[in-house]
């Protein structure tokens, strides 16, 4: 039997599109319950049970977007805490971790941002997931993924014309996952860079276009550079 990789968050949006793929990579969806990233002795008990290779930390909180602004706490807890938990339980057991990030880590202004960047959230989801981040890249047996996603079919009835990034879909990163795997680093993942309203326009010729507004104080070009991706993807064909 292959590896075990341990997959936190394994009861959410992308881990259900995950566990649709058919491939030989032997993960172990957790749930909450039996592993709380906020419990180490949660985190203990699993990692004896399963004895995972790998952990691909999946768990956090994402959306709505308004919660990080509201309730701090919970966000530092599920993104800064909960994954610090996580690496100190790879370190002690010598396992490979691949942390899910997010390109909301980035200034979202000029655009075209390349791993080795400067960066600078927009926002306390960015914020939150940044102090991840900051934890995984003191543990050298890592991989932090960089990714802009979202779920098919677009969920909103609306987009932005204004707002260019690399939306992707759930089942586009669950095609392209086993190909990175077993790197390290830092890699931007993401589709093309394109507006929102055009990403969704291809899936649904009835979507209208959203106003950004002064108030939401969102940066218009939050698009990464995938070169990388693009060379990893192109060696793997």
């Amino acid at each position: 039997m292959s590896q075990i990789i341990l997959v936190t968050g394994g009861e959410g949006r992308f881990c259900k599109k995950l566990k649709e793929f058919k491939t030989n990579l032997n993960f172990y969806f957790a749930t909450k319950k039996e592993c709380n990233i906020l419990n180490p002795n949660s985190l203990e008990k699993i990692i004896k049970k399963i004895k995972p290779k790998i952990i691909m930390h999946c768990a956090g909180l994402s959306r709505p977007m308004h919660v990080h602004q509201k309730n701090i706490t919970k966000s530092i807890d599920l993104n800064i805490i909960g994954t610090c938990n996580i690496v100190k339980i790879c370190k002690k057991y010598k396992i490979k971790l691949i942390y899910f990030s997010t390109g909301y880590v980035y200034e979202g202004t000029k655009g075209n941002y390349k791993e080795i960047d400067p960066v600078k959230p927009f926002n306390n989801y960015g914020l939150s997931k940044l102090g991840g981040e900051c934890a995984v890249q003191m543990y050298k047996n890592s991989l932090i993924l960089r990714i802009t996603m979202t779920e098919k079919p677009f969920v909103h009835k609306k987009a932005f014309k204004e707002l260019r990034t690399n939306f992707m879909f759930h089942e586009d990163l669950v095609n392209i996952l086993p190909k990175i795997l077993n790197l390290k680093g830092i890699i931007n993942v993401g589709g093309k860079s394109q507006s929102v309203f055009d990403f969704a326009k291809k899936f649904n010729n009835k979507i209208k276009i959203a106003k950004v507004s002064k108030n939401l104080k969102l940066p218009l070009n939050q698009t990464m550079n995938l070169n990388i991706l693009k060379t990893i993807l192109k060696k793997n064909n």
